[in-house]
């Protein structure tokens, strides 16, 4: 599913091929900076430079054998540079490459990720401009409770991505983050002055202090920042799975010429990528869980971490990004029904007035209480008579004692309902 969807650059990101490009990067960028040394001749970091390729195939043929990535890897592009691959990974750890290349990695994604969320914030932008003014019922507890506008549902989804994008730039700034230190972190092998230049080529900040491995509440922070995008879409495309139901049908998922609904009843048009947003959402969040386990491992490091982390951490900023260029092409093409969401809200029979007559009522210098229990019970009376709720406070003699027929007819108002929206769409610069 994710191969036909996601596109090549975030898919690339987390290949194997990727992973042992960017090692070897590192290993190079390594080599650099002790020939500046003087540790490493010009000469053999000329010759790793121009000897040393990645052969995939065979890593992970070697790697059978000696059961170790890492110095699968090693034994490989060493037979490819000769004698010169002394120099290479001199002083150093596993991770302190794997590490590093990690947060190089996922530093580029939260590029994708920050261009998905734009392209989805452009799109709900402009849907909220054009809907500002169309009006459906908003529902609390699922029921009928005052009106809205489409254009509000699509503004509350833009404010939340804009939320989102900013979550990403701080996000980069903790993720951005390297290690060279050695099989402790104590630099025992290898002078700080290593780290410094690597990171500083790769557009990271060498950690203040590290142990055999970066800490991983950093990555438990990247996790958790892709489970929170998770949640978000998973609301909005829930929202959008509510509005789509028979009963209500305010609003529908693109769907395409020759699509199918169901193998049995060719008249099912069903919220699909909707329900599949929201179904990968959980895999999101779970994976943040194995990200908090993951920040807790014995003395300088342990295992534990590095196995989850091998899917978790490619699957959710695969999954986010896919879910995201998905979501973005249900609300680009969303389908919006405006009669069908006035004709909605004539089943509340005017209900969602009550307030203002309530208001209203106690603008007549009515104590509260007694005033709701006056509106209550007209609104009761139009559940249980099935008559327009404006006809029950007509006919009822305490509420005219205090508001004539004019009042109540121009309580009746859907513009005094809604005149603050263009106060809301001004705070959010649309």
């Amino acid at each position: 599913m994710i191969d036909r969807y996601t596109l090549p650059e975030m898919k690339e990101l987390w290949s194997e091929e990727e992973k042992f490009r960017v090692w070897l990067e590192i290993e190079i960028l390594a080599c650099e900076a002790r020939s500046k040394l003087g540790e490493v001749p010009l000469q053999a970091l000329k010759k790793i430079k121009e000897k040393a390729r990645i052969d995939v195939r065979k890593i992970l043929e070697v790697e059978e054998k000696v059961k170790h990535d890492f110095i699968a890897f090693l034994n490989v592009i060493s037979e490819e540079i000769g004698d010169e691959a002394k120099f290479v990974h001199l002083g150093l750890t596993s991770y302190d490459i794997e590490d590093t290349a990690l947060a190089v990695r996922m530093c580029r994604a939260v590029d994708f990720i920050k261009e998905a969320l734009e392209e989805l914030e452009d799109a709900l932008k402009k849907k909220a401009i054009k809907y500002k003014n169309i009006v459906l019922m908003g529902r609390t507890h699922g029921m009928h409770a005052e009106p809205v506008t489409f254009g509000l549902k699509m503004a509350l989804m833009y404010a939340e991505l804009q939320r989102n994008c900013e979550r990403m730039l701080q996000l980069k700034e903790f993720i951005s983050c390297g290690k060279l230190s050695g099989a402790v972190g104590t630099y025992s092998h290898c002078p700080p002055f290593v780290e410094k230049y690597v990171c500083e080529k790769l557009g990271l900040e060498p950690a203040k202090v590290s142990t055999q491995i970066l800490q991983r509440d950093r990555h438990a922070h990247y996790l958790s920042s892709l489970a929170i995008i998770a949640s978000s879409l998973d609301k909005f495309a829930l929202e959008i799975r509510n509005l789509q139901r028979t009963e209500i049908s305010e609003v529908g998922e693109p769907f395409h010429k020759g699509q199918k609904g169901s193998s049995a009843m060719p008249h099912k048009r069903n919220p699909i990528i909707c329900e599949r947003v929201c179904g990968l959402a959980r895999i999101v969040r779970s994976n943040a869980q194995a990200g908090f386990e993951n920040v807790a491992l014995w003395h300088e490091r342990d295992l534990t971490n590095s196995s989850a982390e091998r899917v978790i951490i490619p699957d959710s900023s695969i999954l986010i990004f896919y879910m995201l260029t998905k979501f973005t092409e249900v609300i680009k093409g969303l389908v919006v029904y405006p009669e069908r969401m006035l004709k909605n809200m004539e089943l509340s029979r005017g209900l969602f007035f009550s307030q203002r007559i309530l208001t209203s009522l106690i603008g007549k210098g009515l104590l509260r209480e007694p005033a709701y229990n006056m509106v209550q019970k007209c609104a009761m009376r139009t559940h249980s008579e099935d008559i327009h709720f404006k006809n029950a406070l007509m006919e009822d003699k305490e509420i005219r004692k205090h508001l004539s027929e004019k009042e109540l007819e121009d309580s009746f108002s859907l513009d005094y309902l809604l005149r603050n929206v263009d106060e809301i769409y001004k705070r959010l610069g649309l």
